[in-house]
């Protein structure tokens, strides 16, 4: 008989005590915390196993969370993989397509969509839930805004003053629009995820809070104010699936085991939920570490993971059962001493309550390995230009060493990628310029704007040269003038391209004509209208008007093949009959097909693949050379993909004509991404491109590992409490870390979280000069280290594939059959995430309907020429 030492034995793994011991823990609360590297993953994966192979709890009674799509995507492979190594021995096949694995806001959704928990789900609105970007623009709608700002009582103030009194509120003395709509999405994530309701709160709020909470109590409103769904942000998802499962009977105990990993970045909507699922069972999991806390900026509660064992007895009634995982077998010996040295200066006894601390401070973190290798060096302390010159050339030694598989496994860590207000980071900047000096290739997703790349100008100079430029206006603000300093970029550096690229040039000027066709065939059809009297909602009667139509001077061949289309004049008869359950066309709908493009934006980002200067970016990702430029294509036919989706698949006359598509496009669609700064494509299954050397925020880097880290800024000042986190102590007085010492603990855990990614070497760069500080708790590990001049690049130790990643599962429908086919398709939209485009899909469909009805006509005529009456 098969057991679970079997399947350790099977693929080599070996758990110490402390990670046996949660594994097989099967039954009451657990508290898991696991300090950087202990395996937490593996044991959650193996956890998991034991329950469903070996206590036959069925998979979908297992809740299984965690907070970022790479985290869930790593469990829900690792867990297929080793349940189909278990299936190998006992013959069971365990089907997880029902499992709930995923991120919080993922099970949400599927809480709201279970027949289980909820049997009337059928009868309610669906919910749509709305990503960050599609909540910007949910505000930005001019409608919403209005709306919004009515119920703030800011409607009698122009623009400007009412977007000047937002922004005060947020100590931000400018009159931006957009930063107005960024603080107000921010401020309404805090109150949902705190749980604020308006009604309630509002005798405890002062003057200034006071319209902030009315404008709240309106979003609410208008989310559910559609006639054919509601609509919630990310934040509200989770409000919904709570209320769910606390008034449905038995929803409470229809999870057998509810597990959740990076727990100390709960808040308090999710510690409700998750307390609320297990309540029947009392079969709660939680792994984290409190001391990689980072995400307090998005309502994060450390205190959660810190006071659970405390929670458990406030919610259950019952005490969970404690099981460090302490021991590091991710970095050597240097580096875990490094970060444990770090974290351990600061003072967390909490003054009120002597005894009690604001982290869990019983922690003997220690690494596996028993290595004496130096693993933690700094650059010589000099100026930054020297110091950057330095570390990228030790960085070029490694890559031509070959103690590095590929460039991609060195990674740079900083504060913040981007300066004040999204400007330029001049430290990260100047690292990026040192190493691009010694040949290296860089990939900096978040250091600077998406639109900014190479791909992104090649292919929007494109339509900017196909639709037109958009009208410039009057305003002078410093972000408005930039984008159209970029526009211009983008125009100018396509213009520049014809020398060499003259298809693509005849191309860009073919496609161009088609867009002024249309829009001419619709003016004249408008004409035909007129002359006849016709009013473009009028029901289109082909008989009477297909004629006229179609014998309208000047119109295209394209115009003219949908005039005289009898399948579409035969639809509109059947239409217009007596009975029909389908709504007769409209004279606005039959101009609107006789003149629109036939191909979508989606179809010109695909076409523009066969001309050199794109095709060149997908060979360089086949080849493996460079996987930068197809990432970014990836992205942008996301974007696109957006925009047809929040406007219009079809692209007609009548929306691209005078201004329409141009100020949609580029101004309501394209300019708010230009502002939001947003970054380049992050692929959650490999988010690395081969080739390129990554930087990353330290928040970015949570979760990862690398053999080679180098740290490029050891200063980050301490700042006060801001605006919402005092609004939220206002409307909700809770225990927690003191306001004035927050800013000094999350820069603790972020350089603890920076110090503790680093497999076999750290780097830590020394500026010195005017200007140039760290922090103080970076002083006793730089008070004798070894310098890079000093470092013997023999000692390090080769860059190893990670044993932990588990192996990848395919599917034959989705993965084999896709590649048998074309290996670039499989390339191109399952390894990439480029959006297909729909209109092939479409036409396949519209051409067998057409077919099928013209076969079935053919057949009545033959019938009636054999059969007459």
């Amino acid at each position: 008989m098969i057991t679970i030492q079997n399947l350790w034995k099977e693929v080599g793994f070996n758990p110490n005590s402390e990670q046996e011991r949660a594994i097989l823990h099967t039954s009451g609360p657990l508290y898991l915390t696991a300090g950087p590297g202990s395996g937490k993953t593996r044991v959650l994966l193996w956890r998991t196993l034991n329950l469903i192979v070996f206590h036959q709890t069925p998979p979908e009674r297992i809740f299984l969370g965690t907070f970022t799509e790479k985290a869930a995507h790593q469990l829900k492979e690792g867990l297929k993989a080793l349940l189909g190594m278990a299936t190998n021995h006992t013959n069971v096949h365990y089907d997880l397509a029902k499992m709930y694995v995923g991120t919080i806001h993922s099970l949400c959704q599927q809480i709201i969509r279970d027949k289980h928990l909820n049997p009337d789900f059928r009868k309610m609105k669906p919910v749509l839930l709305l990503d960050e970007l599609d909540t910007y623009f949910f505000f930005a709608k001019r409608s919403n805004w209005t709306e919004l700002l009515k119920a703030g009582g800011l409607d009698t103030l122009d623009d400007l003053s009412a977007n000047q009194a937002i922004n005060r509120f947020f100590n931000d003395n400018g009159g931006s629009r957009h930063a107005a709509i960024t603080n107000l999405i921010s401020l309404f994530s805090r109150f949902s995820e705190e749980m604020i309701v308006p009604e309630v709160h509002l005798p405890l709020a002062d003057e200034a809070l006071s319209p902030f909470l009315q404008m709240y109590h309106h979003y609410q409103t208008m989310l559910l104010a559609g006639e054919q769904n509601d609509l919630a942000d990310f934040s509200l998802i989770q409000q919904k699936a709570y209320e769910l499962v606390s008034t449905m009977p038995g929803a409470n105990a229809y999870f057998h085991h509810v597990i959740v990993d990076e727990y100390q970045d709960t808040n308090l909507i999710q510690e409700k939920l998750i307390f609320k699922l297990a309540e029947g069972n009392k079969n709660v999991c939680v792994v984290g570490d409190d001391d990689q806390a980072l995400y307090r900026f998005r309502g994060a509660t450390v205190e959660n993971f810190v006071e659970f064992p405390k929670r458990c007895q406030q919610y259950l009634s019952v005490a969970p059962e404690k099981i460090p995982l302490n021991t590091n077998y991710r970095s050597k010996q240097q580096i875990v001493g490094a970060y444990t040295q770090f974290i351990d200066q600061y003072d967390w006894q909490k003054e009120e309550v002597p005894g009690e601390y604001y982290r869990v401070h019983d922690k003997e973190i220690k690494a596996n390995s028993k290595d004496e290798e130096v693993s933690v060096i700094a650059s010589t302390a000099q100026r930054p230009e020297d110091a950057c010159a330095e570390i990228a050339r030790l960085v070029r030694e490694i890559v031509d060493s070959g103690k590095v598989k590929d460039p991609n496994q060195i990674a740079f860590l900083y504060p913040a990628l981007k300066g004040f207000n999204g400007a330029p980071n001049e430290q990260v900047h100047r690292m990026i310029r040192a190493l691009e000096d010694e040949g290296l290739r860089v990939y900096a997703p978040r250091a600077g704007r998406f639109l900014d790349v190479d791909e992104c100008r090649l292919f929007f100079g494109v339509l900017l040269h196909i639709f037109g430029r958009p009208a410039r206006g009057e305003f002078n603000s410093t972000d408005y003038n930039n984008y159209f300093n970029w526009i211009d970029r983008c125009y100018r550096e396509v213009r520049d391209l014809f020398a060499r690229e003259k298809a693509l040039e005849f191309y860009i000027e073919k496609k161009r004509a088609e867009v002024e066709e249309v829009v001419s065939d619709y003016s004249k059809l408008v004409d035909t209208c007129r002359h006849n009297n016709w009013e473009l909602d009028d029901l289109y009667d082909p008989d009477k008007m297909r004629p006229a139509f179609s014998g309208t001077k000047g119109i295209s061949a394209h115009c003219m093949k949908w005039a005289t289309n009898k399948f579409l004049e035969d639809q509109a008869r059947k239409r217009l009959r007596k009975g029909s359950d389908q709504r007769p066309f409209t004279v606005r709908d039959i101009l609107t097909r006789f003149s629109s493009l036939d191909w979508t934006l989606l179809d010109l980002f695909y076409r523009l693949a066969a001309f050199p200067v794109f095709k060149e970016m997908y060979d360089l990702a086949e080849s493996g050379e460079d996987e930068g430029p197809i990432c970014n294509l990836g992205l942008i036919s996301q974007y696109i993909a957006k925009f047809h989706d929040i406007y219009s698949q079809v692209l007609t006359a009548n929306f691209l004509a005078e201004e329409k598509f141009r100020r949609s496009f580029f101004m309501s669609f394209i300019y708010p991404i230009y502002r939001r700064g947003e970054s380049e494509f992050e692929n959650a299954d490999d988010p690395f491109p081969k080739g390129r050397i990554p930087f990353l925020t330290i928040h970015q880097s949570k979760g990862l590992e690398f053999p080679v880290v180098v740290l490029g800024n050891l200063r980050k000042d301490a700042k006060p409490a801001g605006p919402i986190e005092r609004c939220i102590r206002q409307l909700v007085p809770k225990e927690g870390e003191p306001l004035e010492r927050l800013s000094e603990f999350d820069i603790a855990r972020m350089y603890y979280v920076a110090l503790s990614r680093a497999e076999n070497l750290l780097v830590l760069a020394h500026y010195r000069g005017p200007g140039q500080r760290i922090n103080v708790q970076f002083n006793p590990i730089l008070q004798d280290p070894i310098r890079i001049p000093q470092y013997d690049l023999d000692g390090l130790s080769d860059a190893k594939h990670n044993e932990d990643k588990s192996p990848k599962t395919y599917s034959y429908t989705a993965d084999y059959l896709v590649y048998e086919r074309c290996p670039r398709n499989y390339m191109v939209f399952r390894r990439y995430g480029l959006v297909p485009s729909r209109t092939q899909t479409q036409f396949f469909g519209s051409l067998v309907h057409q077919t099928i009805e013209d076969l079935h006509l053919e057949l009545i005529r033959k019938t009636h020429e054999t059969h007459p009456q």
